[in-house]
């Protein structure tokens, strides 16, 4: 009967004391593969009676668990002495295991450097969330529906939530907007965040990364201020003696708008595949807000006026460490990891 082959089996696998890793294995082969005894045990049931079924259900799963947990408790007690991890409980003397420190990520250390930068001229970090409606990513900022300037930012739209697109952000000015709507000027805030763009990857690009933009508003705030203070922010970060040119550019929320260039920290200006023989790398853009910005947050525009600007970070740390391909930012290469800061526990 299925009764007494359970029993038998049960006092079989109690008595079991293995003397080698192979006793342990043919343990294993006896019970537990598919055509072992517990499998065996397992078909027979299916032909029992419905009333034995009731009473050897439980006593079936119970001898199963035991052989396994006989096996478990025996491969580890094996595998053990063959690592030579056996020690004396209670022995104090042997040495203890060490603990491997962690480093931090290189986009870390830069963006912390970043903020303490902008703390320092009293910035405060505002930070949003990364799914936005089409509001607060594109038409506050002076986006319009058909605009050709939606066109410069690859979206990944997610859904259309009561007529309105709802999408991953594509920059953090969605935050400056949000915090526009929700407060009264002066504003002076940087937005750290991650964004994405629906953009094929490569060495110098991604689908996602990380930025950091900046707002300035209050009354009488002048091109200069900005000027000023992104010249500081650059001696501060790459050492001074760093260059600085801004070139005409366009954004759909600032005017007028510019961008950033740095002399090129590689080759210090001689010119090299960086800054592709310019001398020059371009780091962020900027601008002042534009008014419409300031109104479609019910900011009076004749009253305030205000500066912008918002950097890469992957682009600022791969000046800063002469990091070349934008993908090891991304793929939790230790050996890349392990070259940078380490992280005290």
């Amino acid at each position: 009967m299925l009764q007494d082959k359970i029993k038998q089996y049960t006092q079989e696998i109690e008595q079991f004391a293995p003397s080698s890793a192979a006793d342990v294995e043919a343990f294993r082969l006896k019970f537990l593969v598919s055509k072992g005894i517990v499998k065996s045990l397992f078909e027979e049931f299916k032909t029992v009676s419905t009333e034995e079924k009731r009473v050897l259900g439980k006593v079936l799963n119970e001898f199963k668990q035991l052989a396994e947990d006989k096996f478990q408790g025996a491969q580890a007690e094996f595998q053990q002495a063959s690592n030579g991890l056996e020690r004396k409980e209670g022995d104090l003397t042997l040495p203890g295991e060490g603990m491997e420190l962690g480093s931090r990520h290189p986009l870390s250390l830069v963006r912390k450097e970043i903020v303490d930068i902008f703390k320092k001229l009293g910035f405060v970090v505002s930070e949003g969330p990364e799914i936005e409606d089409d509001w607060h990513n594109f038409s506050a900022l002076n986006f319009p529906p058909e605009h050709p300037a939606r066109d410069m930012q690859d979206t990944f739209f997610i859904k259309k939530q009561d007529g309105n697109d709802i999408a991953l952000r594509t920059h953090t000015s969605s935050v400056q907007v949000r915090m526009m709507e929700m407060g009264k000027p002066p504003f002076r805030a940087i937005m750290p965040g991650r964004v994405y763009r629906n953009e094929a990857i490569s060495a110098r690009a991604h689908c996602f990364f990380h930025q950091v933009e900046g707002l300035y508003v209050d009354e009488n705030v002048s091109f200069a201020d900005l000027k000023q203070t992104l010249f500081h922010f650059v001696q501060e970060l790459y050492g001074e003696g760093t260059k600085v040119r801004f070139r005409p550019s366009y954004f759909p929320f600032t005017e007028p708008s510019a961008e950033m260039d740095i002399s090129c920290t590689i080759c210090k200006g001689a010119g090299c595949n960086l800054c592709k023989g310019s001398g020059w790398v371009e780091i962020l853009g900027c601008g002042m807000v534009d008014p419409n910005v300031l109104e479609n947050c019910n900011i009076d525009s004749k009253k305030y006026s205000g500066f912008a600007f918002g950097m890469g970070i992957e682009r600022v740390t791969n000046l800063k460490y002469e990091i070349k391909d934008l993908r090891l930012f991304s793929e939790n290469d230790t050996r890349f990891l392990s070259q940078f800061e380490t992280e005290i526990i």
